[in-house]
């Protein structure tokens, strides 16, 4: 009888063993939850990619067990600032149509920009009834002639300018 009372003892020393020795194993990873998880060593611990939604954790063993906390993802800033500027923008469109109902803000405006105000002494280039076309008035001989009158005052004085300089490196000579 000593005996198997032995066995019995020494069976259940086994079970014992073999249970502890299972949890230890179940310790030494995280649970891969029927492959929803994919693990990838890293570092002290494991990387956890969620197959099903594409979260990426970091998990390591302490004394409370594994622990998994997520790696902050920059997809998911990026689809925030990507949002916040689609809001911004349909936002600011929504106030540009409240100030000017007709204008169009899904199209680019055409090179003669009919929204700028024509400065007041210019003449204003006439538009051919039909066309897009714009005709350029050709200046007057008066305007002609108040051009040539700057330039020729503007070579003057840089010509004044030149004797000048070369007078003060010469120290007066020329």
């Amino acid at each position: 009888m000593p005996i198997a009372m032995s066995s019995s003892k020494l069976s259940i020393a086994i079970a014992a063993i073999l249970i502890s020795s299972g949890t230890a194993l179940a310790q030494a990873a995280p649970d891969t939850e029927n492959g929803r998880y994919a693990l990838s060593p890293a570092g002290d611990g494991f990387l956890r990619l969620d197959t099903r939604t594409g979260a990426v954790s970091t998990c390591t063993n302490s004394s409370a067990g594994w622990a998994c906390y997520m790696v902050p993802d920059e997809r998911a800033a990026l689809d925030a600032e990507i949002g916040r500027l689609q809001a911004d923008n349909d936002k600011l469109k929504g106030e540009l149509a409240a100030r000017a109902p007709s204008a169009k803000t899904d199209e680019a405006l055409p090179k003669s920009d009919q929204l700028k105000k024509p400065e007041p002494k210019t003449q204003e280039p006439k538009v051919a009834e039909g066309e897009r076309k714009i005709e350029i008035p050709l200046p007057s001989d008066r305007d002609m002639d108040r051009m040539m009158s700057f330039v020729e005052r503007a070579w003057r004085r840089l010509i004044e300018m030149a004797n000048r300089v070369q007078r003060d490196v010469n120290g007066g000579k020329i």
